[in-house]
């Protein structure tokens, strides 16, 4: 497809002085009759930039990627947050018994505390106690672990905004590819619709030569079963354009019944087109980027795991307030009285955490984020070499239709002179009407073929400029 994009500009070069000046040329006739049908029409004419800017907001997929990329804003600064300090507050008042014994043991599950009372026997007097507690914690050195987070959250933006930039590059080829279409497809219904009018006209002629006796009545129903086969066609590329104008309304969110784009005919007829050599440049693609930005996320993960099993320093510190209704000599008061506070304490202090088998689970993350590194690396390497040889294969497809394009305006011509002068024969009762329809079969071919052409031209034009990054030039370029 891509391949018809070039073929009309490199047409456009060499057939300015040789074929397009010639007054009696069948393409332009084409181009005219359709540029006439754009002008009359009390319709906005689309261009291929307004259109493809219009894509940009349309469809839900971009609103979808848009807000991923907040989030993975929002994920920052959640990042950012979660280096505050631990700063805890709480209050307890409560009733219940002091009975305890001499020993240790480990923390398992939710162990209840009792402060003293360890006796001989049990007392089950209930008494009141009241503690109150400020905590703050801070790691001091993390050793790099908080700015490798950061950078680990940055690199996840950058990704989801390559994500929705190529998505935004996908969508607006598929607009410029759907464009081009309907201009082929527009620029075929006016080949179609000539030809219908040179059937027409082979009827009316055969009607008046039959009824004079002149020519057998077999003729004019021949003629009638050709202009039916060129309506049918006609009617099929009409079809086909409400088609593409249903697709480029999903694209673009203009209503197909108001889509009308520029045919490019003036274009055609009347300027030279600025030359569309483009060159690989994959540093600016969106189809490349998302892929380095990826490799960047998965480096970036590969500091955090590096960062993350080594030690920290803590700096922590507490205050705390307590009342109890029991009294040092083990004395039980009123209820009330434990509801107060009556010792006071503070702390502060320095911590150093280390897991020893820090350095176990560290081999194991690393490991798995190698692997993914070189996974994301392949895939990057992948991407390049398609898109080179979708460059290769677009450049082919041009020098092959430039070369078909030299050939087009002798053969377009010769088809023209070839039925106009078997009409006359015909007229004059000295060839068949087999030999007239098969003269206008060859100049409706030769127009279809110069369209075709044309448009292989452009469509590889699209195609080079999409592999090669160069997208939005073709857009700006394509009026």
């Amino acid at each position: 497809m891509i391949q018809g994009l070039n073929n009309i500009f490199s047409f456009e070069h060499y057939c300015m002085k040789t074929f397009f000046v010639r007054k009696n040329c069948w393409v332009c006739g084409i181009c005219l009759l359709l540029f006439t049908a754009v002008a009359s029409a009390q319709q906005k004419v689309y261009h291929l930039s307004e259109l493809a800017a219009a894509a940009t907001t349309q469809l839900p997929i971009i609103k979808q990627k848009q807000a991923l990329l907040n989030g993975a804003k929002a994920s920052l600064t959640d990042t950012r947050h979660s280096f505050l300090p631990q700063l805890k507050i709480n209050d307890q008042v409560n009733l219940g018994t002091d009975n305890s014994l001499a020993g240790s043991y480990l923390p398992v599950g939710v162990n209840p505390s009792s402060s003293a009372g360890v006796r001989d026997d049990n007392i089950y007097q209930p008494a009141t106690g009241n503690f109150g507690v400020l905590y703050a914690e801070y790691e001091l050195v993390d050793f790099g672990l908080r700015n490798a987070q950061l950078q680990k959250a940055q690199s996840y933006i950058d990704l989801q905004q390559s994500d929705l930039e190529r998505e935004l590059y996908l969508l607006q080829a598929d607009v410029a590819r759907t464009y081009l279409y309907l201009l082929k497809a527009e620029y075929r219904a006016g080949a179609e619709l000539q030809s219908v009018k040179r059937y027409d006209s082979v009827f009316r002629v055969i009607k008046a030569v039959t009824a004079s006796g002149i020519k057998p009545g077999s003729d004019s129903s021949l003629a009638k079963a050709e202009l039916s086969k060129a309506k049918i066609l006609y009617n099929q590329t009409l079809g086909t354009i409400r088609l593409l104008k249903d697709q480029l309304s999903y694209l673009c969110g203009v209503p197909a019944t108001d889509l009308q784009v520029d045919s490019l005919a003036e274009s055609f007829s009347h300027k030279k087109l600025p030359g569309l050599n483009f060159s690989m440049d994959t540093a600016v693609n969106p189809l490349t980027e998302f892929f380095e930005k990826k490799n960047k996320t998965v480096l970036a993960d590969q500091a955090v795991i590096r960062k993350t099993y080594l030690p920290k320093v803590l700096l922590a510190a507490s205050t705390w307030v307590r009342g109890s209704g029991i009294q040092y000599n083990d004395e039980y008061t009123s209820l009330a009285k434990g509801l107060g506070y009556q010792r006071f304490n503070y702390m502060a202090g320095f911590a150093v955490t280390y897991n020893l088998f820090s350095g176990i689970y560290k081999k194991d993350k690393l490991a798995v984020n190698r692997y993914q590194l070189q996974a994301s690396e392949f895939e990057l390497e992948q991407q390049k070499l398609s898109l080179s040889l979708s460059s290769t294969r677009a450049k082919d497809v041009l020098q092959t239709t430039e070369e078909n394009l030299a050939e087009l305006p002798v053969q377009l011509q010769a088809a023209a002179d070839t039925y106009l002068q078997k009409l006359a024969q015909y007229k004059a009762g000295i060839i068949s009407l087999i030999d007239l329809t098969n003269a206008s079969f060859v100049l409706y071919r030769s127009q279809t073929d110069y369209i075709e052409t044309m448009s292989d031209w452009y469509l590889a034009q699209l195609d080079n400029a999409i592999a090669t990054g160069h997208l939005s030039q073709f857009i700006q370029q394509l009026k």
